[in-house]
């Protein structure tokens, strides 16, 4: 399980407001990306439209699409473009994987919020950039990484709460401009060798289930096999049988009753939208105790279990219905995410594929009111994030290469 949970009394990461360390670590981007993440050229589009809410004064919330780990580094391209630095929120578990992460994430104005509770001082530190004004506020509405660069996960309120509570403050105090949301699709393009790329990973999976080498068999195919025989396994772990059916609606299944079964277990009435919301619940409620040591050792190992079935079902929910099969459109891209995300799932870790081509697309601004429209039964913020988001998104893909 990747060490996206931390055990340990949470301590906020302010960000830096240097304007020195980013530019430093800018010379360096283009080289980190290619060799951290195969990214080996980027494109901004739609920048004018940025440049525009900047000069205007307002305070700019930059919303993107998260389908990769690479994705905040790609935005200091966009900084780029507009001769501006910017402030991310980022979680904390970001910041505890090794100093030198730590460090260039806080330099580059990145700060942490905590995914297991509610983090009043990451709110206000978001809340007080948009209102000065100076930078523009990542926030990622998704809440995970997805894996998926041509789907949109459920998205989380939080990006609207923080845009509004800046829009008041800044009525308050007679700032020039207001508050806007620029949506910013991120879509990344293969331009490799597909099979070489992906073939060493495949094989070296099916060698950890004693197969037979399957290269008789399509991609598509082998992917399906491999697909299956991970849900079983999981299936064995969590229920002690494999079951039998369609493959997403066992998915389906298996999410549901994991989360179904811990909700009941921690007394979580309230069901959240989305499997991300849903597993930030459940770890708010199992995590306190185990960070004040108010657990048994076998209470713990029995909560540690219950927080690795939360990341495992989430991983599972990333896996978007046929994915590998539509209409053989976008399939270079697809195949590449669901083998990044068969290995990372069965070894903690992922090869770095490439090289990607990406785009940065700005979407329009949305202007921020300060007051809700409560008779809307959708957020009209996070409605126009994901409806430009969406109409952004199939566009760019459809300009990727065909198999």
């Amino acid at each position: 399980m990747f060490n996206v949970v931390i055990e340990e009394p949470y301590e906020f990461v302010p960000p830096s407001y240097s304007e020195w360390w980013p530019t430093v670590v800018r010379l360096y981007l283009k080289r980190y990306l290619r060799k951290k993440y195969g990214v080996h050229s980027v494109e901004c589009r739609g920048v004018e439209r940025l440049q525009a809410s900047l000069d205007s004064g307002h305070g700019v919330l930059l919303a993107p699409n998260h389908c990769r780990l690479s994705d905040p580094l790609i935005l200091g391209e966009l900084g780029k473009q507009i001769n501006r630095n910017m402030h991310a929120m980022a979680s904390w578990h970001v910041f505890k994987q090794d100093w030198f992460t730590r460090f260039v994430t806080q330099k580059m104005g990145a700060f942490s919020v905590y995914r297991e509770g509610v983090d009043r001082q990451a709110i206000n530190t978001a809340v007080d950039i948009l209102v000065a004004g100076k930078r523009p506020l990542v926030l990622f509405p998704e809440g995970a990484i997805s894996r998926h660069n041509d789907e949109l996960m459920p998205m989380m309120d939080g990006t609207a709460f923080i845009a509004r509570t800046a829009a008041k403050r800044r009525e308050k105090s007679g700032n020039r401009g207001g508050v806007v949301v620029h949506p910013i699709a991120i879509r990344y393009y293969f331009q490799g060798d597909l099979e070489a790329s992906v073939l060493p990973v495949i094989e070296d999976i099916e060698a950890h289930f004693s197969w037979y080498p399957q290269g008789d068999r399509s991609l598509v195919q082998r992917l399906n096999r491999i697909g299956q025989a991970l849900l079983s396994l999981k299936e064995i772990e969590y229920f002690g049988a494999a079951r039998t059916g369609d493959f997403y609606e066992r998915v389906d299944a298996m999410i549901e009753d994991v989360l179904a079964e811990l909700e009941e277990r921690w007394q979580i009435k309230e069901q959240e939208e989305g499997v991300v919301s849903r597993v930030k619940n459940l770890r708010a409620a199992i995590l306190p105790d185990m960070v004040k040591n108010n657990v048994s050792e076998e209470e713990r190992r029995s909560r540690w279990k219950q927080l690795a079935a939360c990341y495992y079902v989430q991983q599972m929910s990333h896996y978007p219905r046929n994915y590998v099969h539509r209409s053989q459109q976008n399939i270079l891209e697809h195949i590449i995410e669901t083998v990044e995300r068969f290995e990372e799932d069965f070894t903690d870790q992922a090869r770095v594929h490439g090289p990607f081509h990406v785009v940065l697309q700005v979407g329009e601004a949305i202007e921020v009111n300060s007051q809700r429209d409560r008779s809307a039964a959708v957020d009209p913020i996070m409605q126009g994030i994901r409806t430009q988001l969406n109409t952004m998104i199939v566009q760019l893909a459809a300009e990727t290469t065909l198999v």
